[in-house]
């Protein structure tokens, strides 16, 4: 989950052109990753926020955290939709082939049994743990549950997973006088909590071998 520096500081490359360019291309990027789980979106939202805290405008910051949780909360809609309409097809659908390759058996059992004990509680986390929310959304999709009631509770987990990765670009902005510098920061931080539940899962299997 990696980014160029070099390419995440065009995202919002100067005060100037921030909101002709950089914020709607933030958002287009972020809107892609959350229909297609490749791009990382965490780590957009990271970098992106670095560069608005060192241009230190008053409204950088939150016009980041509007556009992100934004983003996120439209892709995510729109790939629930798309799921609900392959569900009722008899043929299924490629976007919901496509999230069901992404929703190991175990980790969507985890997320069915999560979702009936927790119930909306569980979307907001599935957003926060990295490969997290794609089970908990085919969890959703096979509980039957309505597109309204997804949304109700993916408004929260979107805005959490925005301020979340927000306040990492933050800290990482922080900690260097350079952007570039926080830029480097930010993407290590985002890659170590995105590998850090991976790495306790393996490390907890280690120890029951």
């Amino acid at each position: 989950m990696t980014v160029p520096a070099a390419a995440v500081m065009t995202v919002i490359p100067t005060p100037a052109t921030q909101q002709a360019l950089g914020i709607p291309s933030l958002f287009l990027l972020v809107l892609i990753g959350a229909l297609v789980p490749v791009v990382p979106t965490g780590a957009l939202v990271s970098t992106a926020a670095v560069v608005a805290f060192h241009q230190e405008e008053p409204f950088s910051l939150a016009l980041v955290f509007v556009t992100a949780s934004l983003a996120a909360f439209c892709g995510d809609a729109t790939l629930y939709w798309l799921g609900r309409r392959g569900m009722r097809s008899k043929n299924g659908s490629r976007w919901l082939e496509a999230i069901r390759a992404r929703a190991p058996e175990e980790r969507l059992a985890q997320a069915q049994e999560k979702l009936a004990d927790h119930d909306v509680a569980v979307l907001v986390l599935s957003r926060l743990v990295p490969a997290g929310r794609i089970p908990v959304m085919l969890a959703c999709l096979m509980a039957k549950w309505p597109l309204r009631r997804f949304v109700r509770g993916n408004l929260p987990a979107c805005l959490a997973w925005a301020v979340t990765y927000q306040l990492i670009g933050i800290l990482g902005g922080s900690l260097f006088p350079e952007p570039w510098e926080g830029v480097v920061a930010a993407v290590a931080l985002t890659v170590a909590v995105s590998a850090a539940p991976s790495l306790w899962r393996r490390f907890r299997r280690s120890r029951t071998v």
